[in-house]
């Protein structure tokens, strides 16, 4: 994608609500209905770290958007992503509950003694498996193939925390980030 909405017009950003997030994207993706724009990217998150995403996902600004099916190992080649706070509900204009948000850290290292970071993702899925059922059936499209739980996929969206907003001065910038990952940090000498 190069960093650029290429399948947008000239003019046009990518800026949705959490509701439009929810509704227009996931549940489409999750019921194999047809999106458009479709311009949102499959991607498997976890062998990419945070700033590695750059021309891998729909970038709009300093966010990263793209589909990953949900999993468990969230664990990178130089870290981890941990959940942090409580999933929160996703609401429409109406207050119907249609999703779920969850909010998840970067930490550089192994777990549980990672140094957090600045990076963080919201993890945005579905209700249930119920949720996508009844549009699965009114779907001709779905009708031939065979009964798949489709629930299993969110949208991911990934920036990085600017470091005004918080307060510890005790996370890493990204360039602290990228010399970390170096594999060869031991042949590095640093002035005494």
């Amino acid at each position: 994608m190069s960093g650029s909405n290429v399948n947008l017009p000239p003019g046009f950003r990518f800026y949705p609500t959490e509701e439009e997030l929810v509704v227009h994207f996931l549940h489409r993706k999750a019921t194999l209905l047809p999106c458009h724009p479709d311009v949102i990217p499959d991607l498997d998150l976890y062998p990419y770290d945070p700033w590695q995403l750059d021309g891998k996902a729909l970038a709009e600004g300093k966010q990263w958007y793209f589909y990953s099916r949900r999993t468990q190992n969230r664990i990178t080649e130089n870290g981890y992503w941990k959940g942090i706070g409580f999933e929160e509900p996703v609401l429409t204009n109406s207050n119907i509950r249609v999703g779920m948000k969850k909010y998840l850290g970067f930490y550089v290292g192994e777990a549980p003694a990672g140094m957090k970071t600045s990076w963080i993702m919201e993890e945005y899925r579905l209700l249930s498996s119920d949720s996508c059922s009844s549009s699965m059936r009114r779907s001709s499209k779905t009708k031939t193939h065979p009964k798949i739980d489709h629930s299993k996929w969110v949208i991911c969206k990934v920036y990085e925390r600017s470091s005004d907003e918080d307060g510890d001065g005790a996370e890493l910038s990204c360039l602290d980030e990228v010399f970390l990952s170096l594999d060869d940090l031991d042949e590095i000498s640093l002035p005494n």
